[in-house]
C-alpha cells in the first residue's frame, strides 16, 4: 500500500336482511355472555426506545443451526449457518455447505457486529447473534456510500441510510513502520469523507506489496483485495478484504469512481 496523503380502498360489503338479524342476535348473545366481565384497559402507546448506536437485531428466528462448527466442517447445519448470515447481509460467496474462507470472514463479521469474540468459529455466543439477527447500523442516512467501521473492522455497503452488505475488513494496524523514504510512520486509516478517484483493475505493484483490485479514495489508501484479512487491524492504512469480496465489490458497482467512502 502506497504512503498515505494528507488532505385497498375497500369495496363495501352488502349485507341482506336475514344476516343482519343473525349478526344482531349474535351480539345480543355476546353481550348477554360477557355483561359482567369488565373490558380489558388498553394501555397506552409506549414511546419509542432512544437510539444507541447499538447493532440493530434483526426479527429472531430459527436458524436451524444447533451445533458448533469450524472451518473444514459441511453439511446441512453449514448450509444453514450460510443461508442466515446471507439473509442478515453478511457477505458470503453463496450457501454449498462447506465451511470455507469466506464463510469463516462471514462469521468473523457477524462476532464483531455483536462485540464478541472473533475467533470465526460458531459456538453458543455466535449461535445467539445469528438467532437474534445481529446487524450493525449505518451512519450515512442517504444516497450511496461505501463505510468503513474502524473500531468494529467491518466494510459497510449503504443505500438510503440501509446496510445492504457487511464485509469483513482489517484496517491500519496503529503499529509503526519504515516509509519508503526511510522515515518512521504510524499505520493509520484516517476519519473523513473521501471519494474513490482511482481504480487498478488487477494487482497492483507497490513498496509494501502488490493490491490486488485496489479502489483508492486516499492518496495511496485503498479498498483492496489480500489474502490474508486478519480478524484485527494489521494493514499499513488500507482496507483489506477476501480476493472474492474484492472482485464482488467491482462486478456490482459499489465502489465506482466517485462513490462516497466513509471512515468511522
Amino acid at each position: 500500500m502506497a504512503t498515505p496523503m494528507s488532505s385497498p380502498a375497500r369495496t363495501p360489503t352488502r349485507f341482506s336482511a336475514r344476516s343482519a338479524l343473525v349478526a344482531v342476535a349474535t351480539a345480543g348473545v355476546l353481550a348477554v355472555g360477557t355483561a359482567l366481565v369488565p373490558a380489558p384497559a388498553t394501555a397506552a402507546p409506549s414511546a419509542p426506545a432512544p437510539s444507541t448506536g447499538a447493532p440493530a437485531p434483526a426479527a429472531p428466528a430459527e436458524t436451524g443451526v444447533t451445533e458448533d462448527l469450524r472451518s473444514g466442517d459441511s453439511g446441512e447445519q453449514v448450509t444453514a449457518l450460510q443461508e442466515r448470515l446471507s439473509e442478515l447481509g453478511y457477505w458470503i460467496d453463496g450457501a454449498d455447505g462447506e465451511f470455507g474462507l469466506h464463510t469463516e470472514h462471514a462469521v468473523i463479521a457477524l462476532q464483531k457486529a455483536a462485540g464478541i469474540g472473533r475467533d470465526g468459529i460458531v459456538g453458543p455466543n455466535t449461535r445467539e447473534a445469528l438467532d437474534e439477527g445481529v446487524v450493525p447500523s449505518a451512519t450515512t442516512s442517504e444516497g450511496t456510500a461505501v463505510e468503513i467501521d474502524l473500531d468494529n473492522q467491518l466494510l459497510l455497503v449503504v443505500s438510503g441510510g440501509e446496510v445492504q452488505q457487511t464485509i469483513h475488513t482489517s484496517t491500519g494496524s496503529g503499529e509503526p513502520y519504515e516509509g519508503d523514504d526511510g522515515s518512521e510512520r504510524i499505520a493509520t486509516t484516517p476519519t473523513g469523507t473521501y471519494e474513490v478517484f482511482r481504480e487498478v483493475d488487477a494487482w497492483d505493484p507497490g513498496p509494501y506489496g502488490s493490491l490486488y483490485k485496489p479502489k483508492y479514495f486516499n492518496g495511496g489508501i485503498a479498498v483492496h483485495g489480500y489474502p490474508s484479512v486478519p480478524s484485527q487491524p494489521a494493514s499499513k492504512g488500507c482496507a483489506r478484504v477476501s480476493l472474492g469480496a474484492m472482485d464482488w465489490l467491482w462486478d456490482n458497482g459499489h465502489l465506482d469512481i466517485h462513490t462516497t467512502v466513509v471512515v468511522h
